[in-house]
């Protein structure tokens, strides 16, 4: 960008579940600002598809297989980032799943799948690049949180008490890491159109419910994270942290009720 206080050209930015959905689209607009993005997932051929995607004008997201379940992965997508770029200036943790069920058809499988990808596996990711960003005594990290970090949706209990997690991770990060020139903010986003979630919202019911409750009458699309993903991360920002921003289309604004006009 021409404007300096919105770029973020050069930064060295690692987006975690980045091969897909919210992760992809947040790659792709950061590849078009010059910044140098590592995109990690755990599906070879979709990251494929996210480096072909999101070339721009020469440059181009690097991507590289990592599972959030393993730390081992993590600590060595890091250290080898590190090893060829010199830093990390953004983290962003988009990696994220869920299983919708009432809370006793719940497995414990199912729990600790969800747990510990949304919630252990964005603190492992925060925590190891954390260190690096207090040794530059610079950086920002931006955590994916949901509509359910603010109140849970029903039947999705494991992924809103992990979301939840997310928002307070954000917040205590922020304060013990802000002396080091560190900013730690999260998106919450709406209900947002993705791969993952189309099924649920071509439901005529679901979507007539959500675009009615939307003030902007429609639902998100990956791409409307973007842009506040590249406010978190630029100087535009410099003085916020510890925030969780709802990208949401105005649905946590107030209840909409059939009142009549």
């Amino acid at each position: 960008m021409s404007d300096e206080l919105f770029s973020v050209k050069e930064q060295v930015v690692v987006v975690s579940g980045g091969s897909r959905g919210i992760g992809r689209a947040i790659v792709a607009e950061f590849v078009k600002r010059g910044a140098k993005v590592i995109a990690t997932g755990r599906d070879q051929a979709a990251l494929d598809e996210t480096m072909a995607l999101t070339e721009h004008d020469g440059n181009q997201a690097e991507c590289v297989t990592c599972d959030v379940l393993k730390k081992s992965e993590i600590d060595a997508t890091v250290e080898n980032v590190i090893a060829k770029h010199g830093q990390i200036d953004c983290l962003i943790n988009c990696a994220g799943v869920n299983r919708r069920m009432p809370t006793l058809d719940l497995t414990e499988e199912d729990y600790d799948y969800i747990i510990d990808i949304n919630q252990k596996g964005a603190f492992h990711f925060s925590r190891v690049v954390g260190e690096q960003m207090i040794k530059q005594h610079s950086g920002s990290q931006i955590n994916i949180a949901s509509l359910n970090t603010d109140k849970p949706l029903k039947n999705v209990l494991p992924y809103a008490m992990s979301k939840a997690a997310v928002g307070h991770m954000t917040k205590a990060l922020a304060m013990e890491w802000g002396e080091h020139g560190i900013r730690v903010n999260a998106i919450a986003p709406g209900f947002i159109l993705t791969d993952l979630t189309k099924k649920l919202w071509s439901d005529e019911t679901m979507q007539e419910w959500g675009v009615a409750n939307t003030p902007q009458r429609r639902l998100g699309l990956p791409e409307d994270m973007a842009g506040t993903a590249i406010f978190l991360a630029s100087k535009a920002s410099a003085f916020m942290t510890g925030q969780v921003l709802y990208v949401d289309g105005g649905f946590t604004a107030g209840f909409n009720w059939p009142i009549p006009t």
